[in-house]
C-alpha cells in the first residue's frame, strides 16, 4: 500500500443507477506538452466510429442523503472526468484539458459540495485532455491527495507531489489496476462495492458497446490489448470510459466478448 492512500470506502452499491458521477467531456488526448499524439483528421483520441455527442447543459441529482452516492453527467464533447460523492466527500478521476476547473466546480456545486470536500485526485494517465486542469484543480482542492501510474508521473505537471499507485492499492476504497498500453502508466479504478469500472482510455465507448484502446494514440498495442483482457478477469455491472457512452448492465461480459477477439 502506497503510503497516504486511504482504505475509506469510495462507492457503495446503492443500485444501478444511483452511482454519483460527473462525466465532463473536453478535448482532444495530448502528451504532457500539449502536442496531440498522432496529426489526425478525425477526432483526437476517438475511434473514427465511437460515439460522440455535442456538448450537453449540467445534468444534476438530488444531493446524496447520509451514507448515499448521488450522481450526474456533464457532457461537453468527447472526453470525460468523473465526480464522486459520498457523506459529503469528493474523489474526482481525471481533470480535462486546461481550464476546466470551472466545469468541474459546477459539478461540485450542483451537489451541494465545494472543493474543500475534495479528498482525492487521481488521474487514469497522462494525457492533456486528462490531466490539463490537475495545477488548477490541486489549486483550488487544498487538501486533496493526486495519484497517478508510476509509469506516467515524470510526464504530469503538478503543483505538488503525487502518490504513485499500482495493482492493488486503494484510494478511498477504489481499486487501482494497472492498464498500460495507451501509456505506460496507465491505471483504471474499480469499486466492487459499486460494481464500476472506471477505465480511462484502457477501453472505449463505441455505439453502446466496447472498443480496446485507440491505436492512434496508443505507442504499445500489445500491452493494450493484455490489458483489455486483465480487465476482463474483473467483475462489473457497469463501465465508464475516458471517450464514448457508458455501458450500464452486463458490462463485463462486454468486456469479456472483447478480450476474447484479440
Amino acid at each position: 500500500m502506497q503510503p497516504g492512500i486511504s482504505r475509506r470506502g469510495f462507492l457503495y452499491d446503492l443500485g444501478r443507477g444511483t452511482l454519483a458521477l460527473a462525466v465532463l467531456g473536453l478535448a482532444a488526448c495530448t502528451d504532457a506538452d500539449g502536442s496531440p499524439d498522432v496529426v489526425s483528421t478525425t477526432s483526437p483520441d476517438v475511434e473514427p466510429n465511437s460515439t460522440t455527442t455535442a456538448p450537453d447543459a449540467t445534468s444534476t441529482t438530488q444531493p446524496p442523503s447520509a451514507g448515499a452516492v448521488a450522481w450526474q453527467r456533464v457532457n461537453l464533447g468527447f472526453v470525460s472526468a468523473y465526480i464522486v460523492v459520498r457523506d459529503g466527500e469528493v474523489a474526482i478521476v481525471d481533470t480535462g484539458v486546461e481550464n476546466s476547473e470551472s466545469d468541474i466546480e459546477a459539478g461540485l456545486t450542483s451537489l451541494e459540495v465545494d472543493w474543500s470536500a475534495v479528498g482525492h485526485v487521481i488521474l487514469t494517465h497522462r494525457h492533456r485532455d486528462h490531466q490539463g486542469s490537475l495545477p488548477a484543480v490541486l489549486a483550488a482542492a487544498a487538501d486533496a491527495t493526486g495519484y497517478a501510474g508510476a509509469g506516467d508521473l515524470a510526464a504530469i505537471t503538478s503543483p505538488r507531489p503525487l502518490v504513485a499507485v499500482g495493482d492493488g492499492d486503494k484510494v478511498f476504497d477504489l481499486e487501482v489496476i494497472e492498464t498500460p498500453g495507451h501509456t505506460p502508466g496507465h491505471i483504471s479504478v474499480l469499486s466492487s462495492d459499486a460494481s464500476l469500472l472506471i477505465a480511462g482510455d484502457a477501453l472505449n465507448g463505441d455505439n453502446g458497446g466496447v472498443i480496446g484502446a485507440n491505436p492512434q494514440f496508443s505507442p504499445d498495442m500489445a500491452a493494450a490489448n493484455l490489458s483489455v483482457k486483465k480487465l476482463a478477469g474483473y467483475s462489473f455491472d457497469t463501465v465508464v470510459f475516458g471517450h464514448g457512452e457508458p455501458v450500464d448492465g452486463n458490462a463485463a461480459a462486454r468486456v469479456a466478448e472483447l478480450a476474447a477477439s484479440l
